[in-house]
């Protein structure tokens, strides 16, 4: 049988790759502070998504429809090879320099005209907002081109479940107008007004800052006016009505797979590596420790940090409010795991890294949607043929065959609802569902087994 694949495939591959190597290398040469006209910024908007579609089309162009994930354990990038560690390393530096170093990337200090990468894009920061560009608008720029480009390779890969395609359209449309356009066009509208977080669905406690003092000053500065009063409301509700309430009925997947720019990347950027999460017990023990000590943390963190502002203090119990509380959760929990590692290493350890093991909303999601939730994934265990697909890729973790084995509904905390155990699962063993209370934890599932069927006493 010829498995050689068809020449039309390859040629688009290739144009795909080509544009977005364009686009590359022409940022590249923006970072080592070339002088490249104009029109080099609309090259790189324009080849740079268009290469990812185009790339994404033809990969899966005269294929029947239905997942293909062959190759995945033999291809050098999904499988922590030379190309997954080069990505890897320069993810991890990238991040490094935003973070830490931005001056490399061109960032003028003090006011002073931006050169290189961020120079590179002031043009657009201007036609948008009216002012330079940041390292984060940078960053924000080239963050919503990837969920673009990749989001709707996604969807050709995913193109025959509607839940897939659906799912992804809202993550693209989240990134694009809430977290990228609407904060960015009004941070432009008000200049002169004092700065605060103005990303729609970016609620407390994954916005650590959110209860800072000069957050909530600024939020309800008179300056600020209504705009200011409005945030600070909706970070409120956000946090303590609207997320509990959603969880509650679907489960924490409304955030986490469907509007959250984290889960967002690592849907779309991070497809290629989700089954390289680690499906150990001990993994699973960590993670609860982990993840739950950062939302342990940033809880006390933010009790320190109300008290200072309310009784006017810099200091808590002879410590230095900022020195000892707020910078370390910052460098720590709020760049180096988020940012390096969360998509640094990708390539190397799966894209929910920071999802499954740090962010502190998923885990604040996760206690409603393990104790008071609606949603679980039903599992019909007289169907597994207990091929594995979905314990692999599932980028959580989670050892769904296992469930699937017994006919045991999957309750678990860190399930951000993704839906991928489903779609891969050849016998439709698998649904997400929301439905009672009532027998939503089934403690006498059926084992199948060597020996046979039996109920779990």
């Amino acid at each position: 049988m010829n498995t050689a694949e068809p020449k039309y495939r390859i040629t688009g591959k290739s144009i795909g790759l080509g544009l977005t190597a364009i686009a590359l290398v022409v940022l590249l040469l923006a970072a080592f502070n070339l002088d490249l006209p104009s029109i080099a910024l609309i090259l790189v908007l324009v080849t740079l998504p268009l290469g990812m579609i185009v790339f994404g089309y033809s990969s899966y162009l005269g294929l029947p429809i239905g997942i293909k994930n062959d190759g995945v354990w033999t291809r050098s990038l999904s499988n922590r090879g030379l190309s997954a560690w080069i990505i890897g390393v320069g993810l991890t530096t990238f991040y490094v320099l935003l973070y830490w170093f931005p001056e490399i990337l061109g960032q003028g200090a003090d006011g002073a005209k931006n050169y290189g990468l961020i120079g590179f894009f002031d043009p657009l920061s201007y036609a948008i907002k009216g002012s330079p560009a940041s390292q984060w608008f940078v960053y924000g720029t080239l963050y919503s081109i990837a969920i673009l480009g990749l989001g709707i390779k996604f969807i050709f890969k995913y193109r025959h479940n509607r839940y897939q395609f659906w799912r992804t359209v809202s993550v693209i449309i989240a990134q694009l107008v809430l977290a990228y356009f609407i904060p960015e066009i009004l941070e432009g509208m008000n200049q002169d007004k004092p700065y605060f977080a103005k990303d729609l669905k970016y609620f407390f406690p994954l916005n650590y800052y959110f209860f800072e003092d000069w957050h909530l000053n600024n939020m309800m500065a008179s300056e600020s006016g209504t705009l200011g009063m409005f945030y600070f409301l909706w970070g409120l509700v956000g946090f303590l009505v609207v997320t509990p309430f959603l969880t509650y009925f679907v489960g924490k997947r409304w955030y986490c797979s469907w509007v959250c720019g984290c889960g967002g990347l690592a849907e779309t950027a991070g497809d290629s590596f989700r089954q390289l999460s680690d499906k150990s017990l001990r993994s699973w023990k960590l993670e609860r420790w982990l993840i739950h000590g950062v939302l342990a943390y940033i809880l006390i963190v933010t009790g320190v940090v109300l008290y200072g502002y309310f009784a006017n203090s810099y200091n808590f119990m002879g410590l230095d409010i900022y020195t000892y509380f707020r910078k370390p959760y910052a460098f720590v929990i709020g760049a180096a795991f988020s940012g390096v590692i969360g998509v640094g290493f990708y390539p190397l350890l799966g894209n929910r890294v920071w999802c499954r093991f740090g962010c502190p909303m998923a885990a604040y999601m996760g206690i409603f949607q393990r104790f008071k939730s609606r949603f679980r994934i039903t599992t019909n265990g007289g169907q597994c043929i207990s091929c594995g697909n979905c314990s692999t890729y599932c980028e959580q973790g989670i050892d769904v065959r296992w469930y699937a084995q017994r006919g045991q509904n999957v309750i678990r905390a860190s399930c951000v609802g993704c839906g991928i155990c489903s779609a891969v699962c050849p016998r439709g063993v698998l649904k997400l569902e929301n439905g009672p209370e009532e027998g939503r934890i089934n403690e006498n599932p059926i084992i199948i087994g060597n020996d046979g069927i039996r109920l779990k006493n």
